[in-house]
């Protein structure tokens, strides 16, 4: 099937299964489906869940609150003190926050950005030869992750890779994603290091201390590529959602679009040149007890595009029987944990059957409450993952 025969009016009794298997075949993505020249968007990219009536509110909390910008130049100078209180700040109210002055070149940001972008304005049947929708994969190409479990697309197409601790080997990549690529995930992987250990800090907790849990064992960068949308009030270039990692480093170009919720207000995360941007992810919430905070966050589609960002994704090993929960040192008298103890393979096999349906994964892992865990039998979850 074409990808204009999937417009949405064009084929009004075909089954969205159909629909949504007919777009993965095209093996295009939703490029391959702009460059048919739509003017109106298929059902499948419109989420009923979705809260689109907020789409159309301002994209700047109406308090004027600004997503925190934290300066880590001189990291080692007496403003260390200064830092640690601004990202322990920013976590416990945010969950996100701008870095500059990170140490990590202009240069390779910005080749990191344009390698992306050829990448996803490649031809068609080149992208095809990395297209996959195998997770485990070190490398593949695809749209929506969670295409058939939520049966809905965003308006994204996505290239992974898993960097550590196995990198792929260099006839893996495209030619021109050889060099950069590396270079940037050891940039930042350095930088993350960095953070882990400024955080930790922040916590009270000894230097190392996740570094030597080996939270940042894992490492996969991601390249998303976000299409101008004829009809951007209809859907959305990433659903609400947290990330199911540790720590999430972003970069992203000077489109915009990406917003964060916080006191109930969507606000913009502002491109800034040459900054990165810091997400708390899941497991961090979860091992804080719920004092650092896995920020909900989504990306608007917009008639303005292409709009590229790379994500990085740290976790530690999927060990199928060691089990994580709230650190026991950040336990005060009295203080009970909040989440459930949990394998890291469990819970992403969790997040990949149960997808981007605007809630957080952690809700389900509470210890209060009436969610149960067994809950995963509802959504067909049987067994972990492989590793």
């Amino acid at each position: 099937m074409s990808a204009s025969a999937l417009v949405t009016g064009v084929t009004p009794d075909l089954d969205l299964d159909i629909e949504l298997k007919a777009f993965d075949e095209t093996k295009a993505g939703v490029k391959g489906l702009l460059d048919s020249n739509i003017s109106t968007i298929p059902r499948i990219f419109i989420d009923p869940l979705d809260d689109y009536p907020l789409l159309s509110s301002s994209r700047q909390a109406k308090d004027g609150a600004v997503v925190p910008v934290i300066d880590f130049s001189d990291v080692g100078s007496r403003r260390r003190k200064e830092m640690v209180a601004q990202v322990r700040d920013a976590s416990e109210k945010w969950g996100v926050f701008q870095v500059v002055n990170h140490g990590i070149p202009v240069t390779t940001l910005k080749e990191m950005i344009s390698g992306a972008l050829k990448f996803h304005e490649s031809p068609t049947e080149e992208k095809q030869q990395f297209y996959s929708r195998d997770l485990n994969k070190k490398v593949g190409f695809a749209s929506t992750f969670d295409l058939y479990s939520r049966k809905r697309a965003n308006w994204r197409d996505t290239f992974r890779c898993h960097m550590a601790p196995e990198p792929p080997s260099p006839h893996e990549f495209p030619s021109f994603l050889r060099e950069i690529v590396p270079e940037y995930s050891k940039c930042v992987a350095e930088l993350g290091e960095t953070i882990a250990k400024i955080l930790a800090e922040a916590l009270g907790l000894p230097l190392n201390y996740f570094i030597n849990m080996e939270w940042l064992k894992t490492q996969s960068i991601g390249m998303h590529y976000y299409p101008a949308c004829p009809q951007p009030e209809l859907t959305q270039g990433a659903t609400k959602h947290t990330d199911p990692y540790f720590l999430t480093i972003l970069l992203q170009d000077h489109i915009g679009g990406l917003q964060v919720l916080h006191g109930g207000n969507w606000v913009e995360v502002t491109p800034i040149h040459g900054a990165l941007i810091v997400n708390i992810g899941d497991f961090l919430q979860l091992m804080t007890n719920g004092r650092f905070l896995s920020v909900q966050h989504r990306v608007l589609a917009s008639h303005a595009g292409p709009r590229v960002s790379v994500p990085c994704f740290f976790m530690a090993g999927t060990e199928p029987v060691r089990k994580y929960g709230p650190i026991k040192e950040l336990l005060s008298e009295g203080d009970t944990p909040r989440y459930k103890e949990v394998t890291i393979a469990e819970y992403y096999m969790y997040h990949r059957n149960k997808g981007l349906n605007g809630t957080s994964n952690l809700d389900d892992f509470k210890v209060e409450g009436l969610i149960e865990l067994s809950r995963r039998d509802h959504l067909g979850i049987k067994q972990l993952p492989e590793t």
